[in-house]
């Protein structure tokens, strides 16, 4: 059975990025001259927004809540649900959605429209941020800005990535803890956003073992023995403390004994945006608040 390692995992992650970012519609009039463009998901919204043409967009979904006025925007629904008919009736002329939007027959009706509809794929990786910024600049017409900016975010990213590298401390292993169903946390493994982030930050994930968001046992969640759970925040979803260390499970870890229980919001996290370097140095900064 074949295995690969982080850095390996990386690298294909980023060439599966860069060659569908080269698959992507060339630039093209109806990319700079789209005026009314629906942004399909929290990390393409904001990316839109950093580029400095919000004022492009005139509808979200429910995922795009960064910058605040993006949230102000008409709603067309979850990321993952989101309502052709929705989107459809705010009159487009370009959507731009991420990968995994849905569902399926809502997307298929939005691509056979005759409206132009460029999906922008988001491996969890944080090295595909770059050339994830990169395909929405081409798409709306803004490759210059894009460039500039994946370059900086890059920059950021590497020296985040320098830092950690630099550490000589032990890694905390981290338990990033979705929800909680039936009474089982369930976790995120290898091949999920917060497991990317985890490691830039310095961390290491107590469950690289699972592969995306899998429910745990009992006996897996004491295996992991994480020193630290990290939530999201808000959400319906949200995990208290007090519910997360209810679990005797969880209760038996070494988290579970200091109270070691950290939250930030999700977009802020997970979304693999322009932001997230900043989110890896607040996240560094919480797991070790003595150094590293």
């Amino acid at each position: 059975m074949l295995s690969y390692s982080p850095s390996r995992r990386t690298a294909l992650c980023a060439l599966a990025l860069a060659v569908s970012f080269q698959l992507l519609p060339p630039h093209s009039a109806w990319a700079q001259d789209a005026k009314r463009i629906v942004a399909i998901g929290g990390t393409v919204t904001e990316i839109i927004y950093a580029l400095g043409e919000g004022d492009r967009v005139v509808a979200v979904d429910t995922t795009s809540l960064y910058p605040p006025e993006a949230s102000s925007k008409p709603n067309i629904g979850y990321v993952r649900q989101v309502s052709a008919e929705g989107v459809l009736s705010q009159k487009p002329d370009l959507i731009i959605a991420e990968a995994s939007a849905g569902p399926v027959d809502a997307v298929n009706i939005l691509k056979a429209s005759g409206l132009n509809y460029v999906s922008i794929p988001s491996p969890p990786e944080t090295a595909a941020i770059p050339d994830k910024i990169r395909a929405v600049g081409q798409a709306i017409g803004s490759a210059d800005k894009a460039d500039e900016l994946a370059k900086s975010v890059e920059a950021s990213l590497k020296a985040v990535e320098d830092k950690v590298k630099s550490a000589t401390g032990p890694k905390k292993k981290v338990l990033f803890a979705l929800s909680l169903a039936n009474g089982r946390v369930m976790a995120a493994g290898s091949q999920s956003s917060a497991d990317a982030m985890i490691r830039l930050a310095g961390g290491e994930n107590a469950v690289s073992s699972v592969t995306g968001y899998k429910p745990l046992t009992d006996e897996a969640v004491i295996a992991a023995a994480p020193d630290v759970v990290l939530v999201m925040s808000g959400g319906a979803q949200h995990l208290t403390a007090d519910q997360a260390f209810e679990l005797p499970a969880l209760a038996a870890t070494p988290a579970g004994r200091n109270k070691a229980f950290l939250t930030m919001d999700g977009l802020y996290l997970l979304g693999l945006g322009p932001r997230a370097a900043d989110a890896a140095r607040d996240l560094n900064g919480m797991l070790y608040p003595e150094g590293q």
